[in-house]
Order: structure tokens, then C-alpha cells, then sequence
């Protein structure tokens, strides 16, 4: 059976409280009574963009002044195969309400995972509450110094989002440092999510796990439990594979350009960076000599935003 294709665009209105814009799926369509992200099918022509802007004036009442792009999720059904589009409104002009006599509701970013969503939009609830920027700790060798750093970066308030990133220290002191990591990012609203073995969340009770690109290849499941974020580092389709096999939350991908610290690694460069992010699955950050001036850029071509050192660190 040939399955159709279905192009959706679909929008996260996310106000500055944080709380998400939510509609329900009407009793007698597919999936209905699930809770989804508001939008709809793109009629002939229609770019993503126009057909958002038309849909939440139809379905909402809502005129989009700006957005971006957020994701793009491909996703199969037994009967079809659907195309999610989807970009994040950051100003809209009118009182959203369910114009359909749809069900519309602001929803907490904390308690999303209280509703249910059809599976196809589950990438999209990450996304949305990933933040733009993941800053990765830099090799510091004293404490103090680390902490005082860290404490720097996070009086940004974009800056929510730090792994902690230590390969020079051993166990006892990777471990001393991840609790003043955690106990500072705690302070901050920020998670932290320690690069290493899963087995250090039994013993630090972090946000979650960024494993190596070799930790990754070795898995065969998920290793820690679905309430704790999880992470890994992409250098190639095949890797982006297996992290969409294990349930990775999100992923980074490098390098998107020569680094200082790999001058001899072939930079993959945005064009292809783009096409290894649209058929992910999930939300990826560009890595790799970028900076924060890159980031309209990387969310232009589908990223989540960027992760760096660096820019973020100094």
C-alpha cells in the first residue's frame, strides 16, 4: 500500500511565562481528543510559513508578527506519512480561543508531559523545552575557578542548559565537582547534564546524560530513564541513527566548522549540516566553532540553536 503524505504546519506559541499554547483534537478526527500543537495541512502552494499564518487566524484568531523555525519532524503512520513543520511564535497579535469550538489551554512547559499528545509530536515537546544555547563546561583544573565561570555564564539568562564536561579529573573528583555544578545550576533555574557513564545519575541526582559518540555506538537501549535527559555526541548519519534507536532526547553534531581543536577534522559546513537535521527526528545542536552569532542561522536550517564552549564559557 502506498501511504499518503501529509505536510503539516504546526506552531509552539510559548508566552514569556513559559507557558505553551495547547488545542485538542476535536472527538471525531483521528486521534482525537489528543492534546496537539496548534496548526494544519498546507493547501496547494503554500509555503510552511503562509500556511501557519492562515491557520491560526482560522483556527485561533491570532495574527503571527514573528517566528522561526523550531522543527521538522518526519513521522510514519500505519496509513500515512506526515511532515510536521514547525516554528516557534514569538509575537502574535489578538486573545487566542478556539475559534472551531476546539479546546485551547495554556499549559506549563513542567506539567506538558501530563497530556497526551499524538506520537509524532513528541520531538516537539523536547524542542520545546530545550533551550537555544547549550553551554559545555570548559577543562578547568581548579574548583573555584570552575565555579566562579560557571556562575558567570548563568547570570545569562539564556544560558540554561551546561554539561559538564571534565575528562581530565578522576571519579572522586569529577563527582565532588558535579555536586557545586549542580547545586549553582539549581540556584540559576538551569540543568545540568553530566557527560560520562549513566551510572553517575545514581550517584548525582543531575537533569541528565550526555554520552560520548563511542558510549553511544555501544548501547543497544535507552540507559537511564525517561525522566532525565538524554544527550549525545554526533559526528555522522550512522551515529544520528543511533541515537534515534536508543531515545536520545537530543544530540549535538560536529563540526559544523574547522575547530582549533580538531584543525584537521573536514568541517561538515551548513548545507549538509541542514540535511542530516531534517531527518533526525529529534533536536540537534550545531557544534563546532559557532558562536552565538550563528544561531538565527542554525535555527534557520532546523537546528535547535548551538552548543559551544567558548562563546558561552569566557
Amino acid at each position: 500500500m502506498v501511504k499518503r503524505r501529509v505536510h503539516v504546519a504546526a506552531a509552539a506559541i510559548i508566552r514569556e511565562d513559559g507557558h505553551v499554547l495547547l488545542a485538542r483534537r476535536p472527538s471525531i478526527v483521528d486521534q482525537g481528543g489528543l492534546w496537539e500543537f496548534p496548526g494544519g495541512k498546507l493547501a496547494p502552494y503554500e509555503t510552511g510559513f503562509e500556511a501557519l499564518r492562515r491557520e491560526l487566524r482560522e483556527e485561533l484568531g491570532i495574527e503571527i508578527l514573528r517566528a522561526q523555525p523550531l522543527i521538522r519532524v518526519h513521522h510514519e503512520y500505519a496509513d500515512k506519512r506526515i511532515l510536521l513543520d514547525v516554528w516557534q511564535v514569538h509575537e502574535f497579535e489578538g486573545e487566542p480561543f478556539g475559534r472551531e469550538g476546539q479546546a485551547v489551554r495554556w499549559v506549563p512547559q513542567s506539567e506538558l508531559h501530563n497530556y497526551p499528545f499524538p506520537e509524532a509530536n513528541h520531538p516537539i515537546l523536547r524542542a520545546v523545552c530545550l533551550p537555544h544555547e547549550y553551554l559545555i563546561s570548559d577543562e578547568e583544573a581548579d574548583d573555584t575557578v570552575f565555579l566562579d565561570k560557571l556562575e558567570r555564564a548563568l547570570r545569562d539568562e539564556d544560558v540554561r542548559l551546561v554539561q559538564l564536561r571534565a575528562k581530565t579529573l578522576d571519579d572522586n573528583a569529577y563527582l565532588k565537582r558535579a555536586e557545586q555544578a549542580l547545586a549553582l545550576c539549581r540556584r540559576y533555574e538551569a540543568r545540568l547534564i553530566l557527560n560520562g557513564d549513566p551510572a553517575l545519575l545514581d550517584s548525582i541526582d543531575a537533569d541528565g546524560i550526555h554520552l560520548p559518540s563511542r558510549s553511544l555506538m555501544a548501547l543497544k537501549h535507552r540507559p537511564i530513564a525517561h525522566d532525565k535527559w538524554l544527550g549525545a555526541s554526533t559526528h555522522d548519519p550512522r551515529q544520528l541513527e543511533q541515537a534515534a534507536a536508543i531515545g536520545c532526547d537530543f544530540v549535538t553534531f560536529s563540526p559544523l566548522r574547522v575547530t582549533p581543536s580538531h584543525p584537521d577534522t573536514a568541517p561538515v559546513g551548513w548545507h549538509d549540516f541542514q540535511q542530516l537535521v531534517e531527518t533526525a527526528g529529534m533536536p540537534v545542536y550545531a557544534l563546532g566553532g559557532v558562536t552565538r552569532d550563528d544561531i538565527d542561522q542554525a535555527r534557520a536550517v532546523g537546528a535547535q540553536g548551538i552548543a559551544t564552549i567558548r562563546d558561552l564559557w569566557k
